[in-house]
């Protein structure tokens, strides 16, 4: 924790801010592995130069003080945060801070308590400052997020091992997620979609029966270690519909052109334009109807994002999907993601498996 809050405190000196405040959350939790009861009483850490202090509920103290030895500014229901929050900006050194910068995922009227006690003050999101931080993976959260793709791996060769027809959707995502847990971890989520149900995206997994035939879209992942995975594949039940094949590999040559355009200093635009010319090429580009992906870390989806409009440059040591995909209303939908770390010379796939279409013997 210590040093990330050391790194933190040099990125706000690069960027010129004064005070960074985080609620309950993903940057929190990146920042002191801290996970605190998150609900309606204003539960704040804030970081300045030289200090840092919480703004803590007296209902969550006697547990948070188990995770921390970081100074608590305790507040009551029946006396309320405002007192307390200017004590600790005093303390802190940062009641007249210029320039802060917020978590973009804490309450509107946590945001609201720190801009009325720093009226004065310039406000932005923590993008450049945490946020900033968490795009560009350590070692050892990369070897989490290897390990993780690896339980992933196995969950779906596990499910391909047991699928037939006559199964439902739920009763293979229910195969994924007891894999998931022998493993030791956290099923986050499993989409499963037959035939013309993988036409939708975000197909929600349900009691659609497999049948010969059926082209069948998995995209699961699972959190361990405060990290997750995210991996989809594609599998049939004997012989996939005609007209299958090309498509399937039109997806795989987006996935190909992606992944040879992902390069530091790559603006993300460039990689999702160059998965949606091909895929736009082959007469096919009305079906791509979303991003080539996102970031993955203590989050499923984090910066940076991969679309169409997104200028942030890719860096060494950044973790995103790619994952372009066809979607053929009632007819089937093919997605082929690969999660990557951008290394100097390009990407590295955290996956050991194949992308091409897996045939379950019927």
């Amino acid at each position: 924790m210590a040093d990330r809050i050391k790194i933190l405190r040099q990125q706000m000196k690069t960027e010129g801010v004064d005070l960074v405040v985080l609620g309950s959350g993903a940057h929190l939790e990146w920042l002191t592995s801290m996970h605190p009861h998150a609900d309606e009483r204003p539960l704040l850490m804030c970081i300045s130069a030289d200090n840092c202090a919480f703004l803590m509920p007296t209902l969550e103290a006697e547990s948070a003080r188990k995770q921390t030895r970081i100074p608590f500014f305790e507040w009551s229901d029946a006396d309320g945060p405002n007192a307390q929050f200017a004590r600790l900006l005093k303390q802190i050194g940062a009641d007249n801070a210029g320039h802060v910068a917020l978590d973009e995922t804490m309450r509107a009227d946590f945001a609201a308590l720190v801009e009325k006690a720093l009226p004065q003050a310039k406000r932005q999101f923590s993008a450049s400052t945490v946020g900033a931080l968490r795009m560009r993976k350590s070692e050892d959260e990369y070897q989490k997020l290897k390990a993780n793709a690896h339980t992933a791996d196995v969950a779906l060769q596990t499910a391909w091992a047991a699928m037939k027809p006559g199964m439902s959707e739920s009763d293979v995502g229910q195969i994924i997620k007891e894999s998931f847990s022998k493993q030791e971890v956290k099923p986050l989520f499993g989409i499963v979609g037959a035939g013309e149900n993988g036409a939708f995206p975000h197909h929600q997994t349900g009691e659609t029966l497999l049948k010969p035939g059926n082209v069948i879209v998995m995209d699961i992942g699972g959190r361990m270690d405060g990290y997750c995975s995210d991996i989809t594949r594609m599998a049939v039940l004997g012989d996939p519909p005609d007209g299958y094949a090309d498509v399937h590999q039109i997806v795989d040559q987006a996935v190909k052109a992606a992944l040879a355009a992902a390069r530091p200093g790559v603006a993300a635009k460039k990689v999702d334009l160059a998965a949606r010319k091909v895929i736009t090429d082959a007469g096919y580009g009305e079906f791509f109807v979303h991003r080539t992906g996102h970031g993955l870390g203590t989050e499923v989806h984090e910066p940076p994002y991969i679309t169409t409009s997104s200028d942030a440059v890719l860096d060494e040591g950044m973790v995103f999907s790619i994952e372009p995909g066809i979607y053929l209303p009632g007819q089937f939908g093919i997605r082929l993601e690969e999660i990557v770390i951008l290394r100097k010379d390009g990407p590295e796939i955290l996956s050991d498996l194949s992308r091409d279409l897996v045939t379950i013997n019927v």
